[in-house]
């Protein structure tokens, strides 16, 4: 048995890839037993372990391995960090490395290398390249033409089947995106798409235009990325072009590219639901972190003070009956976890932007009824559980113990039906009013249903306990 468990934990342990990778880069071994020893490992491993490396660490790295391989390292790191490793780089390195990766990719990596650096860089580059960098570089980060790249294979549309195939093979050897070719007219703009496997199977006298699917989705290089984001997944192409404004073919976005896109968009979302105002990483200064989370926190500062003055609004209620400040929170909790949820079923929701106004309103009825239904069943527990512990353990008479748990019980029910209200309203409003609903983010919704939740709970305790009941 014991030799059993002994084998199953080597078998399940991982090397230990970016460790070798850097004993490997501090050693003295030579630089040419070390490019033969750094064959062995993925550009990916190898990526992974260049943030852990000392400066000199790494530039021996990129003295070592040759522009191109280095360019396919670069490709799995973040265009923050590889702008940082770039200004390690002298402007020759520099440029060789640029000219061995993706425009795209090259565009986002030079924007955050030091201006003066830069522009030697992109002097340096080969003319055709520097027209496609600045091409990408021309649309606004925001735009859907800034992640595009010319890494695609364009012929014209009135080609033959063998004039086609040359064209093929002539612009594969400097583009590795070949499943699909597309097609323009003479004026270069864009008519349709060819897949790979139709084109190798046609006949040299069938006619190009046959293979040439003209229904291909597309994009706008000057659309928003929010705004086209859900008409690029929709579809399973590996590519999809990219078209000006005179319907001419500019490059294409990438399967790839939409992944990194749709991970960018949920990260933003996911940062402003938090109410930050931007992503965060572990190495990020102190400053940065404080100037992303305080915009947020101090409009919540405005609505926590709101809160609890309308608590003391209600001060001859607690003054008459402090018992039912032990169970604000309860109240208050609840509110803020139904607005929520909410929240978040409405912006995946509005994801899509084709939703009609009837569908809109449906949502909102949806999402009452459910918070209705809900509040029913959890006030009707709340009513019995909360009335049977102040008369069990506060030791009051049956009667003043499920009032109070009564006007609990109606209070919870009114809270999460007005708070599944503002969870989907408010970010339907910002939606109508252009701006990201993601904005309107969890600590907001949370603490506007408190405000809700405080005037539903004190007003319904005055109403039913003090003037209906007369119980203080």
């Amino acid at each position: 048995m014991e030799e059993r468990e002994l084998f199953n934990d080597t078998d399940n342990q991982r090397p230990d890839y970016k460790g070798e990778i850097i004993t490997l880069l501090n050693s003295n071994i030579s630089p040419k037993a070390l490019l033969s020893k750094l064959e062995d490992y993925h550009e990916n491993d190898i990526a992974d372990a260049l943030d852990e490396l000392s400066e000199n660490a790494r530039k021996k790295l990129f003295r070592v391995i040759p522009p191109n391989r280095l360019g396919e390292i670069f490709e799995y790191i973040d265009e923050d960090k590889a702008g940082k490793f770039i200004d390690e780089m002298d402007i020759k390195k520099a440029s060789s490395l640029i000219g061995e990766i993706d425009a795209d990719t090259a565009v986002g990596i030079l924007r955050e290398i030091d201006k003066q650096k830069r522009a030697l860089i992109i002097d340096t580059l080969e003319p055709e390249l520097k027209k496609e960098i600045r091409l990408i570089a021309s649309f606004d980060e925001d735009e859907i033409g800034s992640k595009m790249t010319t890494n695609c294979i364009i012929i014209r549309d009135d080609l033959t089947i063998k004039q086609a195939m040359t064209e093929l093979i002539a612009q594969a050897k400097d583009n590795d995106n070949i499943t699909t070719l597309f097609a323009v007219d003479e004026n270069g703009e864009f008519y349709g798409a060819i897949d790979l496997k139709d084109l190798i199977t046609a006949r040299s006298s069938d006619s190009l235009g046959d293979l040439i699917v003209t229904s291909f989705p597309y994009v706008y290089a000057n659309e928003l990325i929010d705004d086209c984001i859900e008409k690029l997944k929709d579809y399973s192409e590996s590519s999809v072009p990219v078209l000006d404004d005179q319907n001419k073919f500019l490059g294409v976005i990438t399967s790839q590219s939409i992944i990194e896109v749709v991970d960018d968009e949920m990260g933003e979302d996911y940062a402003r639901l938090a109410g930050l105002t931007a992503e965060e990483d572990l190495r990020e200064p102190l400053k940065e972190s404080m100037k992303k989370r305080l915009p947020w926190l101090l409009v919540l500062l405005g609505l926590g003070i709101a809160v609890s003055s309308v608590v003391g609004a209600f001060e001859r209620v607690v003054a008459k009956l402090t018992l039912i400040m032990a169970f604000q929170s309860l109240i208050l909790d609840m509110a803020g976890n139904v607005g929520t949820q909410s929240l978040a079923v409405t912006i995946r929701v509005l994801m899509d932007e084709s939703l009609t106004f009837r569908q809109k309103l449906h949502l909102v009825m949806k999402e009452m009824k459910v918070g209705l239904c809900n509040g029913v069943l959890l006030g009707t527990i709340s009513f019995m559980l909360v009335g049977l512990y102040i008369m069990l353990f506060k030791g009051k008479a049956a009667v003043f113990s499920f009032a109070v748990s009564g006007c609990i019980g109606v209070s919870l029910l009114l809270a999460m039906l007005i708070s599944s209200a503002v969870g989907t309203l408010i970010p339907l409003f910002f939606k109508k009013i252009k701006v990201d609903p993601a904005v309107a983010s969890g600590p907001l919704i949370t603490t506007i249903n408190d405000l809700v939740a405080v005037i539903t709970y004190y007003g319904m305790s005055w109403l039913l306990l003090l003037e209906v009941l007369k119980l203080g």
